[in-house]
């Protein structure tokens, strides 16, 4: 899922069958059509994300028996404050039950349902957000 990180609006969906990481769906699918301008913010499981896409962040992670630079922190708690609106959008989409507990329906069609899961959220978003 790709949300607009000033509107909390989501911009596209990505589903695959089976259990798949995130990163791999990414880079599978959506990866390839994303324009270079466009920021990208991951969190750390998208660690191969700069290889994929120049104008990528993501948090930086500890070294083993190590610990992080002031400056290490202080760029993770950018990342955080910044990541806030998509990890609300991905709370408001986990209280459907659709991508938080196992999905029991037919696979074929949990592609259109969380598109149209999508399209709701958006148009609830729509009504609060002062951006739009």
């Amino acid at each position: 899922m790709i949300v607009c990180g000033l509107t909390g609006k989501i911009i596209c969906v990505a589903c695959c069958e089976g259990r798949v990481h995130d990163f791999r769906l990414y880079s599978r699918s959506v990866g390839r059509g994303v324009s270079g301008v466009i920021k990208i913010l991951g969190d750390s499981g998208y660690k191969g994300i700069a290889g994929l896409h120049a104008n990528s962040e993501t948090p930086a992670k500890r070294p083993n028996g190590g610990e992080l630079g002031v400056v290490e922190k202080a760029a993770n708690r950018h990342v955080r404050s910044q990541r806030m609106i998509v990890e609300c959008v991905n709370a408001k989409v986990k209280v459907f039950k659709i991508a938080s507990s196992g999905y029991r329906n037919r696979c074929r069609r949990f592609a259109l349902r969380m598109s149209l899961l999508c399209g709701i959220i958006n148009f609830e978003n729509r009504r609060y957000s002062p951006f739009i």
